[in-house]
């Protein structure tokens, strides 16, 4: 599945696989930040099919930021730029609670928060194998601190 300013599409359907029951992406629950509605509502329906639950969805920095601070949120992943807003606001709430997020971008890492560069990031357009992997490994890092 790959994204582009049209929406994901989809190579192949998530599977029953026993091995997928054990992905500890499973039931997490998810801050989306996109700017793009189209984007944004892509990943939410494809996210959803991997077992994640989206806990909320922001179009703003001060609407991130809200959620961000909320208990509900496992996990995130951000567009770096928010129409003309950097991210920089919600990195440093989400890393305050010691949440684990991956950026996206279509800027690649010169665009990434300074205090903040030893997150992953995913580059657009993207596949959406590539979100759930670094999302494991965000998740996986963050439970080894």
């Amino acid at each position: 599945m790959s994204v582009s300013s049209s929406g994901l599409s989809s190579s192949a359907a998530p599977s029953d696989d026993p091995q997928r029951t054990r992905d500890p992406l499973l039931g997490r629950r998810l801050l989306i930040v996109e700017d793009d509605p189209y984007i944004a509502l892509a990943l939410e329906e494809t996210l959803t099919e991997f077992g994640l639950v989206i806990a909320g969805m922001a179009r703003s920095v001060d609407e991130a930021v809200r959620l961000s601070r909320e208990d509900g949120v496992d996990l995130a992943l951000l567009d770096v730029n928010i129409g003309h807003e950097k991210i920089d606001p919600v990195a440093d709430a989400l890393a305050a609670r010691g949440c684990p997020f991956i950026f996206t971008t279509g800027c690649g890492r010169a665009g990434l928060p300074e205090a903040h560069l030893e997150h992953a990031m995913v580059e657009k357009p993207f596949y959406v194998e590539e979100i759930l992997t670094a999302l494991r490994s965000e998740l996986s890092r963050a439970e080894e601190r």
